[in-house]
């Protein structure tokens, strides 16, 4: 559960700034993940299949309360996590 459901307390600009903040996080097997996206709607569409392309994803749902064009428009918000591979990551440097 998004730990920002329910909590209307926090201004757009807030919530954007501690969304700038999330970009690793760890699952329970102890993969990590790289935040690639944070969005919605066709632009999501299109960097879901290329994020695919790249490598494994996961999506989350993301609470779009207090984003007003996610909330009038009935859409939903997302962002698109990648696996990441150190050793792949290594080759790159």
């Amino acid at each position: 559960m998004d730990k920002h459901k329910g909590d209307h307390a926090k201004t757009i600009q807030e919530r954007m700034a501690e969304e700038d903040l999330v970009r690793e996080k760890v699952d329970k097997e102890g993969n990590r993940w790289k935040k690639v996206y944070f969005g919605g709607g066709a632009h999501f569409k299109n960097w879901l299949e290329q994020c695919k392309e790249l490598g494994e994803v996961m999506l989350e749902e993301v609470d779009s309360t207090g984003y007003k064009c996610f909330e009038q428009g009935g859409e939903k918000l997302y962002r698109i996590w990648m696996k990441m591979d150190i050793e792949k990551e290594n080759d790159l440097f």
